[in-house]
């Protein structure tokens, strides 16, 4: 079995840290680099119910995409929801490893992930990262349909696609224009309008769009002078990470095979998407076949 230090070795090549924005906080952030690594659980949140999970399944080390302490703190003490969580890795010797927005930027990346499961071809990053000569790295992607769908349509294909959500997917935008190029990016989004109206695409999907970053976004792109109003696509900020923890154990299953280190490589199921609940406004116009 390989030791933790070999295996977060091999993440950071996958992600390296210092590709990170400076705000972020990756890395390991608990665990001893010459224990034992026999078992990997990935999963987006690192909350005491992934945690419990971890625990129950024998895993050495998870990793996971948001950051536990993402700002500083005085105290780890167990009657504190963050602290209960690293008493409980380390009472039971388990490692909390995490690629945030290093991981964002990847090739291939978080959303990667995310153009995959809607089942979109990747033609450049949205935002691509200068240190990369490839042009691959960066942030979000631009994605081309195989088939143009309308805006009804790809917002059913993603509420079906993605992990299923009590917000499913809302929609800002004529439901009947045609899609043809989609900007995605996993997680919150409404900081890249400006990089995806240079983009010129159809439609933009992503997570946590607010009000007046969207209103501003559609007033833009139907302005005078637009030729294709931007339709905009919020979706749950968890449902569209998630798939990158699919991709992520991939790849390390890939290394672990490489290096015959044998690993038993699993993903969480365990939706922690914080919101529980929906209760639809009445309305007098037809649904789009998901949640509002």
């Amino acid at each position: 079995m390989p030791r933790l230090s070999e295996v977060i070795a091999a993440l950071d090549a996958l992600w390296p840290p210092e590709r990170a924005e400076s705000w972020d906080a990756v890395g390991t952030v608990v665990g001893d680099p010459d224990q034992e690594v026999s078992r990997v659980l990935f999963a987006v949140d690192p909350v005491q119910d992934i945690v419990d999970e971890a625990v129950k399944l024998g895993a050495d080390l998870l990793v996971t995409h948001h950051p536990l302490y993402l700002r500083g703190t005085t105290t780890v003490a167990a009657d504190t929801f963050k602290g209960r969580v690293v008493h409980t890795l380390i009472k039971h010797d388990i490692a909390l490893h995490v690629a945030h927005t290093n991981a964002d930027r990847a090739d291939p990346g978080v959303s990667d992930a995310l153009a995959g499961a809607l089942d979109l071809r990747v033609v450049r990053p949205l935002v691509p990262d200068p240190s990369d000569p490839a042009g691959r790295r960066g942030l979000g992607r631009v994605c081309e349909l195989d088939h143009p769908l309308t805006v009804r349509e790809f917002a059913a294909r993603a509420a079906e696609r993605l992990p299923a959500t009590v917000q499913g997917i809302r929609v800002a935008g004529d439901p009947e224009a045609l899609v043809r190029t989609v900007a995605v990016s996993g997680g919150s989004g409404d900081s890249l309008f400006d990089d995806v109206r240079a983009a010129g695409v159809d439609a933009f999907l992503t997570a946590d769009l607010r009000h007046h970053p969207t209103s501003e976004a559609r007033a833009h792109s139907t302005g005078a002078g637009t030729h294709s109003p931007l339709a905009l696509l919020d979706a749950a900020h968890w449902a569209t990470e998630w798939p990158w923890c699919e991709l992520a154990a991939a790849q390390l299953d890939e290394i672990s095979d490489r290096n015959g280190w044998g690993l038993r490589v699993h993903v969480s199921a365990t939706v922690t998407d914080p919101w529980t609940a929906h209760a639809a406004s009445t309305t007098t116009s037809e649904a789009l076949g998901a949640p509002n």
